[in-house]
């Protein structure tokens, strides 16, 4: 990874990569998704890219469920299932954020913002499960909250025609990128963050005979 490049400006949100929304259909459909999840975050730890783990995690009370399932009777991720562990291949590490939500947008939890601002992050890639629904809703959440985005198409996954109707439908809200264009996509990413940077810089006026 060329030295060089500085992805400080930059944060990765890897989001619900757990037992419950990777059903084995989805891993017949996406048999790369674990081993790209991999090679993500070991580029974006080499790269020194801040992590955020979400995750979402129900009690078995119902106390935090969203109505529609209180009324179904039934939601993925409830706490001491297998369905909400986390899959192998999105283990944090220590020093890694992790952020606990209850909703399918992770910035419902206002401390994701707070940490990513406090952090002075402009561009936010997304990944993880599902494309159409927890990906995509954060994704459009994080353009709403001024960040540039892209999703890492291939470490999402979902039903097959949902995953391509999601990336397809909304190129006004985010890039589509790989694990492997992530390098090629350095310069013309920073030339948009150098411009946001630019556009948030305070314009001062001074009166005239003033210094």
């Amino acid at each position: 990874m060329p030295d060089q490049q500085d992805w400080s400006a930059f944060a990765l949100l890897l989001i619900d990569v757990q037992e419950d929304f990777l059903p084995e259909q989805s891993v017949q459909a996406f048999p790369d998704f674990s081993s790209n999840v991999e090679r993500l975050l070991s580029f974006c730890r080499m790269s020194d890219i801040d992590i955020v783990h979400i995750r979402v995690l129900f009690e078995p009370d119902r106390s935090d469920w969203m109505v529609k399932y209180v009324i179904k009777g039934a939601i993925p991720c409830i706490r001491g299932t297998t369905g909400a562990e986390i899959l192998p291949c999105a283990q944090e590490q220590p020093g890694e954020k992790v952020v606990i939500k209850h909703t399918f947008d992770a910035f419902h939890n206002p401390e994701v913002l707070t940490y990513l601002r406090r952090r002075n992050k402009t561009f936010i890639l997304t990944a993880g499960l599902v494309t159409s629904v927890c990906v995509f809703l954060t994704t459009a959440s994080a353009a709403q909250n001024g960040f540039l985005t892209a999703i890492v198409e291939d470490c999402c996954a979902d039903d097959p025609d949902h995953h391509a109707h999601t990336l397809k439908q909304y190129p006004f809200i985010f890039e589509r990128t790989t694990v492997d264009q992530l390098n090629t996509s350095y310069n013309q990413w920073m030339t948009q963050v150098e411009k946001v940077c630019d556009h948030r810089v305070p314009v001062v006026s001074h009166r005239k005979g003033m210094p």
